[in-house]
């Protein structure tokens, strides 16, 4: 099965704008397609809109491991960073997964 890891962090007052440029890059980069990289998405907190989750799925541990090793995962996160006032990174393996059939079909159909 594959690995998720969850990175909440919380935006210091008055960076969200620099943070979601910021991240900007990296989603740009991630899009351009990573080995082994599944899904990635940037969520903010409904309740609490200074938090936000970064979601990222990998089809193994290595190849997570691996890309954040690089040097370009460094390049590309230490700016984010600064503008974080707390982070809480969590690792998951995924035990089970339960797909919508409509979306598994087109999701199918597209590949």
């Amino acid at each position: 099965m594959s690995v998720c890891f969850v990175l909440q962090v919380r935006v210091k007052p008055g960076q969200e704008d620099t943070f979601l440029q910021r991240y900007d890059a990296l989603r740009e980069r991630v899009a351009a397609g990573l080995e082994g990289h599944l899904v990635h998405q940037l969520c903010q907190g409904i309740d609490e809109p200074d938090l936000w989750m970064i979601l990222s799925e990998w089809d193994t541990l290595e190849a997570s491991q691996e890309w954040e090793r690089s040097q370009e995962h460094r390049d590309l996160t230490l700016p984010l960073r600064e503008c974080w006032a707390e982070a809480r990174r969590t690792s998951y393996e995924v035990r089970l997964e339960t797909k919508h059939p409509q979306r598994a079909a087109e999701a199918a159909s597209s590949g």
